[in-house]
C-alpha cells in the first residue's frame, strides 16, 4: 500500500486518529513520534521531519563527540522518517492508533548512511540480485520482574524479584500463573496486530523466558522482532511489570540472547540443503559460513554492541566464545542444522539481546555474502564443545575494544556495509567505552549500577 488514497481510506475504515511513526536508533532503542491523521496523510510522499539529534546524543541524552559526525549531519538539522506502508498496523493498545515502521532518509529521500533498517535492506537486496531469496526466524529472550517499572527504577534496578518465582532451570512448567497471564497478554496483543508466533518457553534464568517467532522474509523477521520488544514491554508496564533485554542484568544469573536462523533458497530449492547427503552442509552452505567466520570478529561489536553484552559471554555459559562453526553444535559461534529441505538452515548463535538486530543481521548476511561470492572453503566443523579449548582456535573479541579494533582493520566488511556508517559506528562504541570508564563502571566487579541505569530500560 503506497497509494495516499489507499492509506487515506484505510485509515478511515479503521477509524485512526493518531499514527505512531516507528523507527530504531543506532542503539537498538525504540524510537519515533505520534502524528494526527492530518500531519501524517500531509507527509505520505516527502515523509516527516526527524532531528538528527538522534544519532548526536548516547543512551544517557549526552552529546556524543571526538568523531567525525558525517557529512549527512547538521547542526541538529531536520532528516526524514519515510514510512514503509507496507508494516502500516491498527494497534490495538489505544483505540484509533495506529503505528508503522519508517527508515531514516536525508531531504532527498536517500537512506541515511547510519539507518540500520536500511543497511539490512541493503544486503538483503544484493542476495536477491545474485538470485537468492532470504527466509529468516529470531529467538527473544527477555527477563519479566513482579516490580514495577516505577519500583524498579527508584530501587536502581537492583534486587528485584524475577516473574515466576527465583528458582532458574530450563523448561520449567510449574510456574505461578502470573507468568502466563503475562505471556497470555503479549501473544493476545501480537495476534491482534497480525504478527504470528509460534510459542514460548522458560529460560535458564529466573524469570526469563525465550518467545520464538516463525519463519518469514529477512525485513519482516526483524520488523517483528522490534515490535514484539515494544510490546513485551507495553503489557509489562500495564500488568505493574517490568521486563529487560539487557544481555545480563545480574551477575548472578545467565544472560539473554537473539539468535538468528537463516535459510536461503534459488528457484525455489533451500540451497543449504544437501540433497544427497541430508545430515551434511551443502556447498553454499559452506561457502556462507566461511565468508560469515573470516568476518566475525569485525561484525562482533554489531551482535555485542554495549559494555554488558560482554558480561554474557563467559565459558560453558551457553553463549559462543570462539570463532568456530558445527554441524548441529550448540557450542559453536554457527550451527548447522543439517536435515531435510524444509529445516536445513544456519544459526547465527552470537547476539546478545542488546543488540540493534538490523545491524547485527545485515554484518552477518555481508559475511555470508563474501564467502558465497568467492565459494571460500571454511575450517572444518567443530565437533567437540567449543568452550574452554585447549588453543588453536581464535576466540571471540572479549570487549568492546577488541571487537571495535577488529571492525577497523577489517576492509572487506567496511566496504559491504558502507564506510560512512562503520566510521560513525566506531564512533559511538568508542564513545560508550569512554563513558563507562569515566562514569563510575567496573569491568571487574559484576554488573554495575552504571550499567543498570543505562541499559535497564532502553536496549
Amino acid at each position: 500500500m503506497s497509494d495516499k488514497n489507499d492509506i487515506e481510506q484505510w485509515v478511515r475504515d479503521n477509524n485512526i486518529r493518531t499514527i505512531r511513526l516507528e523507527t530504531i536508533s543506532l542503539d537498538g532503542v525504540a524510537s519515533g513520534k505520534y502524528l494526527s491523521v492530518a500531519k501524517f496523510l500531509s507527509g505520505v510522499a516527502k515523509g516527516y521531519s526527524f532531528c538528527d539529534v538522534v544519532f548526536g546524543v548516547d543512551l544517557a541524552n549526552e552529546p556524543q563527540v571526538g568523531f567525525d559526525f558525517g557529512t549527512w549531519r547538521g547542526e541538529m538539522g531536520d532528516i526524514f522518517l519515510q514510512p514503509d506502508f507496507d508494516t502500516l498496523v491498527v494497534d490495538p493498545v489505544a483505540p484509533g492508533l495506529a503505528a508503522v515502521i519508517c527508515d531514516i532518509t536525508d531531504r532527498d529521500g536517500n537512506p541515511l548512511p547510519t539507518c540500520a533498517r536500511s543497511t539490512l535492506r541493503k544486503q538483503v537486496r544484493e542476495l536477491e540480485s545474485a538470485g537468492y531469496s532470504l527466509t529468516a526466524a529470531i529467538e527473544i529472550e527477555a527477563t519479566v520482574f513482579e516490580n514495577s517499572i516505577a519500583v524498579a527504577r527508584a530501587a536502581g534496578f537492583c534486587d528485584l524479584r524475577p516473574l515466576g518465582g527465583g528458582a532458574g532451570a530450563l523448561y520449567v512448567l510449574g510456574r505461578p500463573l502470573e507468568f502466563n497471564r503475562y505471556m497470555d497478554a503479549v501473544s493476545e496483543r501480537l495476534d491482534a496486530m497480525g504478527i504470528q508466533w509460534e510459542g514460548w518457553c522458560d529460560e535458564s534464568a529466573p524469570g526469563q523466558v525465550e518467545f520464538n517467532l516463525p519463519p518469514s522474509d529477512a525485513m519482516s523477521a526483524v520488523d517483528n522482532y522490534n515490535r514484539v520488544k515494544f510490546v513485551m514491554r507495553q503489557v509489562a508496564f500495564e500488568q505493574d511489570h517490568s521486563v529487560t533485554f539487557m544481555a545480563r542484568w545480574s551477575s548472578d544469573y545467565y544472560g539473554q540472547g537473539a539468535h538468528i536462523n537463516l535459510s536461503l533458497t534459488k528457484d525455489g530449492v533451500n540451497v543449504f540443503h544437501n540433497a544427497e547427503r541430508p545430515s551434511q552442509p551443502s556447498l553454499e552452505m559452506e561457502w556462507f559460513v566461511a565468508g560469515a567466520l573470516d568476518t566475525m570478529a569485525a561484525a562482533t561489536s554489531f551482535s555485542f554492541p554495549t559494555i554488558n553484552s560482554y558480561r554474557r559471554i563467559e565459558e560453558l555459559n551457553g553463549p559462543p566464545t570462539t570463532i568456530t562453526w558445527g554441524v548441529e553444535n550448540k557450542s559453536t559461534a554457527i550451527r548447522a542444522i543439517c536435515r531435510d529441505s524444509k529445516q536445513s538452515r544456519l544459526e547465527y548463535r552470537i547476539p546478545s539481546s542488546d543488540a540493534n538486530l538490523y545491524l547485527a543481521f545485515a554484518a552477518f548476511l555481508a559475511g555470508g555474502r563474501q564467502g558465497l561470492d568467492n565459494r571460500q572453503e571454511p575450517p572444518a566443523p567443530l565437533d567437540v564443545m567449543a568452550w574452554s579449548l585447549p588453543g588453536g582456535v581464535d576466540p571471540l573479541p572479549g570487549n568492546l575494544v577488541d571487537a571495535v579494533d577488529a571492525l577497523r582493520q577489517d576492509s572487506a566488511l567496511t566496504k559491504a556495509l558502507g564506510p560512512e556508517l562503520v566510521d560513525y559506528w566506531l564512533g559511538t562504541r568508542r564513545w560508550e567505552w569512554l563513558r563507562f570508564h569515566t562514569g563510575g563502571g567496573d569491568p571487574d566487579n559484576g554488573v554495575s549500577a552504571w550499567e543498570l541505569q543505562r541499559y535497564f530500560e532502553l536496549v
